[in-house]
């Protein structure tokens, strides 16, 4: 499958239905990461549920964001306690690229941010025109988790001219 998703559909396809049947892990990629509800049994709830709800079932879940996320977020964070040893995060100053990554095999890349606005999830008046592309080919699948892990490994790190703004790499020195 290749297909490329619009506004609403990339909010169904990839928080609903996707995320959260993954087994084995979720790597999250986005630039701007803000307090987010998607439904969950007919009732909206912070996308962090989700994400607790993988946490409890062993599923290992990244997240690379490029600044820090709003009040809102952090007090929905604060509510599910097994998210601070259970998701594994990095702050990077230099991510603009917006991805989710499924078990390996499922793959979105396009120009959502993880925020409701960006995924759809808001209101046909309130949210912003995105697009983006799914797919389970392997080859592309690969592609896209290459880009996540190099940035995740630290690669550009040594070289990267912005270090004095990323609190995760001034962490890896001491």
């Amino acid at each position: 499958m290749l297909e490329f998703v619009t506004d609403r559909q990339i909010y169904k396809r990839v928080l609903c239905e996707r995320i959260p049947r993954a087994r084995d892990f979720v790597w999250l990629a986005t630039a701007d990461l803000k307090d987010l509800h998607v439904d969950k049994g007919g009732r909206m709830v912070p996308f962090l549920e989700i994400l607790s709800d993988l946490v409890s079932r062993r599923v290992a879940i990244r997240l690379l964001h490029a600044k820090e996320p709003g009040p809102a977020f952090r007090k929905d964070f604060d509510r599910y306690p097994n998210l601070i040893e259970g998701m594994e995060r990095i702050l990077c100053p230099r991510i603009h690229f917006k991805s989710v990554i499924v078990d390996g095999e499922f793959a979105y890349t396009g120009s959502a941010n993880l925020t409701g606005a960006g995924m759809g999830a808001k209101g046909n008046d309130k949210r912003n025109f995105e697009a983006g592309i799914l797919t389970d080919r392997p080859g592309i699948v690969e592609q896209i988790m290459d880009q996540f892990d190099t940035v995740w490994r630290g690669e550009h790190c040594t070289t990267c001219k912005r270090k004095q703004f990323c609190a995760d790499y001034k962490d890896l020195l001491l």
